[in-house]
């Protein structure tokens, strides 16, 4: 089952894709957000296929959106895979790496990534996105963690490398948080559907390959990740946690960073594919 959120900007739609078939949401919720997951609205979507209750929708020519509405927060995990932090000239961390995205960074999986006018170092980044679905405090294990993740989704957690390392100082987050930066979906998977440590993850720029790597090469697993977090914020309904990204990024100056009218393919096994042309924002 795949939760999917449809149309224009601003005006997504829900709907659920089951064995092949697109069926509307609408008749149970108005959107796919923190509230949708929290009232149980995963398990209400699968009593509503079991009884044929969902209109079947033809949704060729809609916008694919990303699969949650308004994330309330998007907390990134940085150098969460040892050939990565070695690329970045970093030992794997002792603890996992944290930095915050703007939640306004992300957009629909094939939209328009922007670079900004002063950009010159950008950067991909797949990764697998942890959508919690009911609010997690001090966890006490990371197999409670289980109980609070509604499902994940494919994420770009695209970066200005300049403005992340040197304009900075090192503050993570500004070069995380310029509009766009955050592609997610196509779709929102449940999690009980997936296991986050045996998925394959891999990205190309203008049809090269960059990345090729597994979930199951994290430094910090996924359920660990969450019950760390959980000891130091409250996680929400809705909210996105980024789990970190493997080696074959530009950062490593084996590749170029990205310039206009390049094209970004980021995949996860089993969860979908997104693609993105990069354009220059324009000064308003």
């Amino acid at each position: 089952m795949e939760l999917l959120r449809l149309g224009s900007l601003g005006s997504e739609k829900p709907f659920v894709r089951h064995d092949g078939a697109v069926y509307d949401l609408s008749s149970l919720t108005p959107d796919i957000d923190g509230a949708f997951l929290a009232d149980g609205g995963i398990t209400g979507v699968r009593a509503a296929l079991a009884a044929g209750a969902l209109p079947a929708a033809d949704i060729s020519g809609l916008r694919i959106g990303a699969p949650v509405a308004r994330p309330g927060a998007v907390i990134c995990i940085g150098m969460n895979y040892a050939a990565h932090a070695a690329e970045s000239g970093s030992l794997p961390p002792e603890h996992p790496v944290v930095f915050f995205k703007h939640p306004n960074t992300v957009v629909g999986p094939d939209d328009v990534v922007l670079l900004p006018p002063d950009a010159e170092k950008v950067d991909w980044e797949v990764e697998l996105a942890v959508v919690i679905g009911r609010t997690a405090r001090y966890l006490p294990s990371a197999e409670a963690a289980r109980d609070v993740i509604a499902g994940y989704a494919v994420s770009n957690d695209v970066s200005e490398r300049a403005f992340q390392i040197e304009v900075s100082g090192g503050q993570w987050s500004k070069g995380k948080c310029a509009e766009t930066f955050n592609p997610l979906g196509p779709a929102l998977v449940p999690a009980d559907e997936v296991d986050p440590q045996a998925l394959r993850l891999r990205s190309s720029v203008n049809g090269a390959a960059r990345q090729d790597s597994s979930t199951a090469d994290m430094v910090f697993p996924v359920l660990e990740l969450v019950r760390d977090l959980s000891q130091y914020m409250v996680l929400e309904p809705g909210d996105v946690v980024n789990t970190g990204t493997p080696e074959g990024v530009a950062l490593s100056g084996r590749f170029p960073y990205l310039a206009e009218g390049d094209e970004m393919v980021i995949e996860i096994e089993g969860l979908g594919r997104q693609r993105q042309r990069v354009e220059r924002a324009r000064v308003r």
